[in-house]
């Protein structure tokens, strides 16, 4: 029985120097062999030649690659045909200027994000690792720095004289910095904008009533851990509609997606990413399923099978990882993908599908038919009670609505106001009829600060004259929450 070509093996008729592309892409992955004088069943038709080219073929590779490779002389049935056997190299080998690897039985020429990949592999690194010089000390996000000591004092999982140490110390001992430098992983980390270092580094969501038609959309942007929070937030209060029960009376909320299994395909997609493809994070919800969408790369002999079944961590991202490790947002066993399909399971939700191909992967939860069966009854029970009532009315029910969550009249309309349009303390206070900026009106916006419910436009610039604030993704999903059911848009 003849072999077929494979992931090792490739047969040429007659040898062309084009062919050193073939021994650059054995070399650049598992090694392999390039049988002369075969034709493409692997049948022997002979070389002519064979003796010149064994000479001069170990020369050509040598000076046009730089590597060294067996060329044995072989003879079947009186004709003679070349093996080339091509060991793999640990460093990158180029053929005039372009890289090559075998991948299957085909040959591909490395380009872009995943020439980036391949050289950085090579040496040792991971994307995430390597020194970012445009990126200082006074970049970092003190907001960001405070979550992150937070979480991590929850967790346990650095110790208390650590977090105590200065912002330099603490990076350093993250393994974030290299030399004078900090790494990529800081900017993404650590950073108010990191799409201002890293192009694609924020999460687009929207809400699709088919493939092609976008009803609204949002987009999520801020440091990783805020990422994760601010989208998870906003998915739970914009974009998934809840059903209500009751027991006794216990209100209960179940979304169509568990918390959990959200929480957890949130982390997968943003801290194992490949962030050197300058595409966002894309999460689309449709009537009856969520998707989530990521740019990534499995590793290498890894497949979908292998990802969804028991595995040993390896992250992408490992800088990345160990900072969200350390602050308890996941854990280390690479169980990321199997903790979604669980919390789904203990939800009783249908499992999600994972789908992967060459750079992307897609993460689908599909709606339970209870679920939407339980939508639809409350929807039709919503537009059967509804009331019409007149913006100044609503306005009124709005600004007591968000009173009463939040302890303070002021507090309530400052946060109404900045979901209009953004605004600075002097203006804030011309809008609420007040002379000057009050004492109160101070402690009520640290406090919107403190909550994580609106941000400063100049987060590194806390007293400048220029500062101004906006509601945050948590904030907008927190003022929808009390909009009453006549204003909000389907």
């Amino acid at each position: 029985m003849l072999k077929l070509e494979s992931q090792h093996i490739e047969w040429k008729v007659n040898w062309r120097d084009d062919y050193l592309r073939w021994i650059c892409g054995f070399s650049n992955a598992q090694g392999g062999r390039l049988e002369i004088g075969k034709n493409d069943a692997g049948e022997v038709l002979g070389l002519p030649d064979a003796g010149k080219l064994l000479e001069d073929l170990p020369n050509k590779i040598r000076d046009l690659l730089g590597i060294v490779v067996d060329v044995n002389l072989q003879e079947f049935a009186g004709r003679a045909w070349l093996a080339i056997v091509v060991p793999p190299y640990p460093n990158p080998i180029s053929y005039r200027g372009h890289y090559y690897m075998r991948s299957g039985s085909t040959l591909q020429e490395l380009k872009g994000a995943a020439l980036d990949r391949f050289l950085l592999g090579r040496q040792g690194r991971t994307w995430d690792g390597v020194p970012l010089p445009q990126f200082s000390s006074a970049d970092l996000s003190s907001a960001a720095l405070t979550r992150f000591r937070k979480l991590a004092t929850r967790s346990g999982r650095l110790d208390a004289a650590v977090l105590a140490e200065p912002d330099a110390a603490l990076l350093e001992k993250l393994r974030l910095t290299e030399g004078a430098y900090f790494k990529r992983a800081t900017a993404l980390l650590f950073h108010a904008e990191p799409d201002r270092f890293v192009t694609g580094a924020f999460v687009k969501v929207g809400f699709f009533r088919s493939e092609t038609e976008l009803v609204y959309h949002d987009e999520v942007h801020g440091d990783l851990f805020a990422q994760v929070h601010d989208t998870l937030a906003l998915l739970l209060t914009k974009y998934l509609k809840a059903v209500v029960s009751y027991e006794g009376i216990q209100r209960i909320e179940t979304f169509p997606v568990p918390q959990a299994a959200l929480r957890e395909a949130l982390l997968n997609a943003l801290v194992h990413r490949d962030y050197a493809v300058g595409a966002p994070v894309q999460i689309r919800v449709y009537e009856d399923h969520l998707k989530i969408w990521n740019p990534a790369v499995l590793p290498e002999g890894w497949t979908l099978a292998k990802l969804l079944g028991e595995h040993a961590s390896s992250p992408f991202n490992p800088a990345i990882a160990n900072a969200f490790f350390r602050a308890g947002e996941i854990e280390a066993w690479g169980r990321g993908v199997e903790r979604i399909f669980e919390a789904c399971r203990s939800a009783g939700a249908p499992e999600p599908l994972l789908r992967y191909e060459p750079n992307d992967l897609w993460l689908e939860f599909p709606f339970s038919a209870t679920y939407l069966k339980a939508l639809d009854g409350t929807k039709a029970a919503t537009a059967h009670g509804t009331e019409q009532v007149t913006e100044q009315v609503a306005t009124e029910r709005l600004e007591s609505r968000l009173e009463s969550r939040l302890e303070s009249n002021l507090a309530a309309r400052v946060m109404f106001l900045l979901g209009k349009a953004e605004a600075g303390k002097a203006n804030l206070a011309k809008l609420l009829g007040h002379k000057s900026v009050s004492g109160e009106l101070h402690k009520q916006i640290k406090r919107l600060l403190t909550l994580e419910l609106i941000e400063m436009t100049l987060p590194d610039k806390p007293n400048s004259r220029l500062q101004r604030y906006r509601l945050t993704a948590m904030g907008r999903g927190y003022l929808a929450l009390t909009e009453p059911i006549t204003e909000r848009s389907e």
